[in-house]
């Protein structure tokens, strides 16, 4: 029987999720730079969570997309993570969305629409990137959901 002792195997809630998707590797240029911005991603990701108007989701999702192909243990990290994993499994079954991410992304968008109207000097600026958050929004909303 081989030997186990150094690996660790998913075990309780873990045993039951799906393994995190595998990648052909890169070129060890491309595998470095790949983990820097994977690395710089959940950086801005974990800030994210507590400053509003930071993404997190999106910096997430970019770490996974980076990590899955530099590093396969940042990856496995982030796709088993008890906040994080649920994003990037959900996204992975289909580019699914939950509620609450919608409704969250629809209020940081809506405050920052109304404090870029009330602080910049050219409307057109703020009416533009109304523009572009709506066609974000709508994008988003039309998303499908977990079950």
């Amino acid at each position: 029987m081989p030997s186990t002792a150094g690996q660790s195997s998913p075990t309780g809630q873990e045993a039951r999720l799906p393994a995190p998707p595998v990648h052909r590797p890169l070129p060890l240029v491309a595998r470095w730079a790949l983990l820097a911005f994977a690395i710089l991603c959940l950086l801005l990701g974990i800030i994210g969570v507590f400053v509003p108007g930071l993404p997190t989701t999106v910096f997430i999702l970019m770490a996974a997309w980076a990590a899955a192909r530099s590093s396969p243990r940042l990856h496995e990290w982030l796709w088993y993570h008890p906040l994080f994993g649920i994003m990037l499994r959900d996204w992975a079954n289909g580019g699914r969305v939950n509620r609450r991410s919608k409704w969250s992304a629809t209020l940081l968008m809506t405050l920052c629409g109304v404090i870029l109207f009330a602080t910049t000097s050219k409307i057109w600026i703020a009416a533009m990137a109304c523009v572009f958050m709506a066609c974000v929004l709508a994008w988003l909303w039309f998303r499908p959901e977990p079950a």
